[in-house]
């Protein structure tokens, strides 16, 4: 499931649902196997301070759940997200789909800060093959 809980920046919601499913897809997993959420700076920011400490704006956070066959949540800020796809010259919602690609990297068990650039290949392997290149 992908929802949009924030109003400040306008997004192609059904752009971003159908890569949502894409992205399943491509990495074979099955429906419901995780959710993704767009939300305000101010919102990424308190789940940012409660479960890492780290009280700062972030562009993209995974919550693993793995149970049940659910890997977790994807949280992506939206206003944050708008800010990078300006400095990177795309559309946010190219730089939504990044972060959510990243994030859902990160539900599968990768860590780009432990494992001697493991999750780095892989996300430039599924940009091309998703066409985010």
């Amino acid at each position: 499931m992908f929802a949009n809980r924030q109003r400040r920046v306008s997004v192609d919601e059904d752009d971003l649902s159908a890569f949502f499913v894409h992205l399943r897809r491509v990495l074979r997993l099955p429906p419901e196997s995780f959710s993704a959420v767009l939300v305000s700076d101010r919102r990424i920011r308190e789940l940012n301070r409660r479960y890492r400490k780290r009280s700062a704006v972030t562009d993209v956070l995974s919550f693993p759940l793995r149970e049940n066959g659910y890997l977790g949540e994807v949280v992506i800020s939206a206003p944050t997200a708008r800010r990078q796809a300006r400095h990177y010259r795309h559309r946010v919602e190219e730089e939504v789909k990044l972060l959510l690609l990243h994030g859902v990297l990160h539900l599968l068990g990768y860590d780009h800060e432990t494992d001697r650039g493991q999750m780095a290949r892989r996300e430039h392997t599924l940009r091309r093959r998703l066409g985010l290149e």
